[in-house]
């Protein structure tokens, strides 16, 4: 950890030699995900429910997506720069050097410019824990988090996965953003809304529904099923068959001679 903080610093010191046009960009960053906002605002002028969620609760579910998807970006970016490295040989260099490969490509960059839809995330997380009428418990405040963490863990997972094909392509693959942007969009809402073969999918194969609609379930009061609590953290194992698949790819790797 103490090394990851010196990269960490250095990272900072670095988009801080350019204030404004950061803060900027991380302004910008926060509109974005705001329009989304006022997206979700306007249909609800419209339609008062969606599959017997209301405004309140689609915005607690909104702002944990977000923040989790938000938090995978800002620390596992590197990830997503990956197939460059691979391209320019930078990756020779990372096997040269005594310390885990996963590690140095998550030192590699940390993207501060994310900070703005961690920001819109969290005011929207606020806004729905204040604004919706849970009985609130201790394990519930617990699941909330759990529900941030697992995100940010499935998500990371899913940027490593994507890096890891670049071993075989040498080139990202524009298809797996499908599975994180497109993901975090169609997450806005409850995954149970869009039917019963999107939310198996969601929970056997890619586990989304794991960190969102089952853990929601429980600290809406629609469920008093405890083990939906715990499920954020069973997603967690995601990271296995992606590190497996990372694993493979090293020892597959050639250099490129770059």
């Amino acid at each position: 950890m103490r090394l990851y903080w010196k990269y960490f610093t250095i990272h900072l010191k670095s988009v801080m030699q350019y204030k404004g046009s950061f803060f900027a960009t991380v302004i910008g960053s926060f509109f974005t995900s705001f329009s989304v906002f006022l997206g979700i605002f306007f249909m609800f002028q419209r339609f008062h429910t969606v599959a017997g969620f209301n405004y309140e609760e689609v915005l607690l579910c909104y702002g944990i997506m977000l923040m989790g998807f938000s938090i995978a970006q800002m620390f596992a970016s590197g990830f997503k720069v990956f197939a460059g490295m691979i391209a320019n040989g930078e990756f020779d260099r990372i096997l040269c050097r005594p310390r885990n490969e996963i590690f140095q490509v998550l030192a590699f960059r940390v993207d501060f410019v994310r900070i703005g839809a961690l920001l819109q995330g969290a005011v929207m997380l606020i806004y729905g824990l204040v604004s919706c009428p849970v009985d609130w418990t201790f394990l519930k405040i617990c699941t909330v988090l759990f529900m941030v963490t697992g995100g940010a863990v499935l998500f990371s997972a899913l940027f490593l996965l994507d890096g890891a094909i670049a071993f075989f392509t040498l080139q990202g693959l524009e298809f797996m953003n499908v599975f994180t942007y497109g993901a975090v969009e169609h997450g806005k809402y409850p995954l149970g809304i869009y039917g019963k073969g999107m939310l198996t999918f969601c929970t056997f194969v890619i586990p989304y529904a794991l960190v969102q609609y089952y853990p929601l379930l429980y600290v809406l009061g629609r469920s008093s099923s405890l083990g939906y609590a715990f499920l954020p953290l069973a997603a967690c194992l995601f990271v296995v068959p992606c590190w497996i698949v990372w694993r493979v790819g090293v020892r597959k790797y050639k250099s490129t001679g770059s």
